[in-house]
């Protein structure tokens, strides 16, 4: 079996802060940009983006540029936050800053109410790359993702308990590699941004 090499590429700036989620903004121009220029002169056999759209128009336009198939798959779409999702951060301190507290300290033990758990979003994600891997054996695949997913990987990746997911800094349009189940900045002059 041949070894494949995977990138996970956050999705750019969409003009919102906060508990995202899986609310399906879209990118701004500016974080186009920002996606287009960490992917500049590079190429990739495959790409397979979540399915929302401030990963998947990007995805679907830089698919067709580099003219490779490209795979939508919903299990790498970011946390689900339940009812905290698209709360400003500044209301959530105000009227449930205990509660954020809690999930800031251990995310595993303190999901937001009618959020997916740290388990489930774990699950998920580890299979959907698993099946990813075996389906593109050998090549070259660019996942393009969220910085939820990016954390939960690189925390697995070094050992890393679930609370220090939201100390991780993986800034908009950071480039990420995962090399035999380690995640890593690409370490190929580009780095994480």
């Amino acid at each position: 079996m041949r070894r494949n090499c995977i990138e996970l590429l956050r999705h750019g700036d969409t003009g919102h802060r906060g508990f995202r989620g899986q609310l399906d903004d879209l990118p701004t121009e500016q974080g186009l940009a920002q996606m287009r220029a960490a992917v500049a002169g590079r190429s990739w056999d495959v790409l397979v983006s979540s399915p929302l759209r401030r990963c998947a128009l990007f995805a679907r336009e830089f698919a067709t540029a580099l003219g490779v198939p490209l795979r939508l798959e919903p299990r790498l779409a970011e946390y689900r936050f339940g009812r905290w999702q698209g709360v400003p951060m500044e209301l959530l301190a105000e009227k449930q800053g205990a509660a954020l507290a809690r999930f800031w300290a251990d995310p595993a033990a303190h999901p937001p109410p009618g959020a997916e758990t740290i388990a489930q979003f774990d699950a998920r994600v580890r299979a959907a790359l698993a099946d990813v891997a075996n389906a593109f054996d050998g090549r070259r695949v660019l996942v393009v993702t969220h910085g939820g997913v990016i954390r939960l990987l690189t925390c697995r990746a070094l050992g890393l308990p679930w609370s220090r997911m939201a100390s991780l800094e993986v800034p908009h349009a950071s480039l990420h590699r995962l090399r035999d189940g380690r995640l890593s900045p690409a370490d190929d002059g580009i780095g994480a941004r």
